[in-house]
């Protein structure tokens, strides 16, 4: 049986970012990638998506950005790509094509059981990610048989579902997106409203994730939030990567035709049944927004940039329709479509460990989730931005100095 010291599954910007720290320790390792590279990147994103984060913040450990648009929005397939060039200059030892069927404890060692063979190992790193499933409601199984049902992992263009309108349901950066682009393309849409993160892509003239990263707020770190589970279930934010710098929000969208509901509350006999909390939801969004903004201000102030800076120009309120609708009947209403842009969750199937909690999440403090076990880009996994592409570089030296101590002190026993 192969051995080394560490394994690595998963080569996104948290697997290739923890490479490159294990390499400077000298701590031997093989980083194991079911695809290609950054191949979720590549095989579960949609047409036309842009990363949410302007190219400025999307850093790699040692490889800042180094084109020529900083405030732009690179493609998806632009930063698959980049993710190679990163593998290539940091001679990160991946083995493409190689998924992971079980990851088990043995004779005190770790043993990572693969497509091409078993590998031993005294610590496993699972960078992969916090998206690899949608997250599907029970009521998706009580939908007629007529109606096309899809994710956002398997979604790619509006050609590929059959005509007729589409409910979208869920209204972070997903369900939004999604929704834009079906009602572009000329589709009927409706999008299913539950609670969200309303944000402007911009204000005062700068983006709005300058100015949380110039508040702290993508570094705060997991053990100065009070409440780190509700926390950690924050819905995405309601952004997109526009090369024009527009916002996109429950006014945008109506905006360009399309209409909002409330919650899906459940589905029976043809019929989609919505919360009537439609107004709720988005009062919520729209006041945590306000106290952002509000925060954002101050920080001008106290800076003494006011003059320096465009004036505020915040987000007119959430409008409502008149009279929400509670109830849609797929057939009369000629629903053909529904996409399910409900969330998303991590895929540790592999691991046959004692790690999980009640509800089949992986247990860990800060990334750390039992001796020898590691685990990255997961939310507020140890700032808030460890989701983002640039938190991969902090996240992975702090785990990677752990881990380096922890395989000392076995050592030394």
């Amino acid at each position: 049986m192969e051995r080394v010291t560490t394994v690595i599954i998963g080569a996104g910007q948290n697997g290739l970012a923890m490479s490159r720290e294990l390499t400077g320790r000298e701590i031997d390792h093989v980083v194991l990638e079911r695809g290609r590279i950054g191949n979720s990147w590549r095989e579960e994103r949609w047409e036309g998506l842009r990363l949410l984060s302007p190219n400025w913040l999307n850093d790699l450990p040692g490889h800042p950005y180094a084109g020529t648009d900083p405030e732009g929005f690179m493609s998806v397939s632009e930063f698959a790509e980049t993710l190679d060039r990163f593998a290539v200059a940091e001679s990160v030892p991946v083995r493409t094509g190689t998924a992971v069927n079980r990851v088990h404890a043995e004779a005190g060692r770790y043993v990572v059981e693969t497509s091409t063979g078993a590998i031993a190992c005294d610590s496993v790193v699972i960078a992969t990610g916090a998206c690899a499933r949608s997250r599907l409601p029970s009521s998706a199984a009580d939908l007629p048989s007529f109606v096309h049902q899809t994710t956002p992992l398997a979604y790619k263009t509006p050609r590929d579902l059959p005509e007729g309108g589409v409910l979208v349901v869920g209204a972070s950066a997903s369900g939004v997106q999604i929704a834009r682009q079906l009602r572009l393309a000329g589709r009927d849409v409706t999008v299913a409203v539950g609670a969200h993160t309303r944000l402007p892509r911009s204000y005062r003239g700068g983006d709005i994730m300058f100015w949380m990263e110039r508040l702290g707020l993508l570094d705060l770190e997991y053990t100065e939030v009070d409440d780190l589970d509700r926390v950690r279930r924050t819905p995405s934010m309601q952004l997109m990567g526009d090369p024009e710098g527009r916002s996109i929000d429950l006014n945008a969208l109506q905006d360009i035709g399309v209409r909002i509901v409330g919650r899906l509350a459940g589905a029976a006999n043809g019929r989609a049944q919505f919360s009537g909390a439609l107004a709720n939801a988005c009062a919520t969004a729209d006041l945590k927004l306000a106290r952002l903004l509000d925060a954002v201000d101050a920080w001008i102030s106290e800076h003494g940039f006011d003059e320096l800076v465009a004036p505020p120009d915040r987000p007119a309120p959430t409008r409502l329709p008149a009279t929400p609708r509670l109830a849609l009947d797929f057939a009369a209403d000629g629903i053909s479509s529904v996409v399910w842009a409900t969330g998303y969750t991590p895929d540790h199937g592999f691991l046959d460990l004692p790690v999980f909690d009640a509800k089949g999440r992986i247990r860990h403090d800060g990334g750390v989730v039992a001796p020898g076990i590691y685990v990255m880009g997961l939310p507020f996994l140890r700032r808030r931005n460890s989701v983002h592409i640039d938190g991969a570089g902090a996240d992975a030296r702090d785990l990677a100095n752990h881990l380096q101590t922890s395989l000392a002190d076995r050592l030394a026993a």
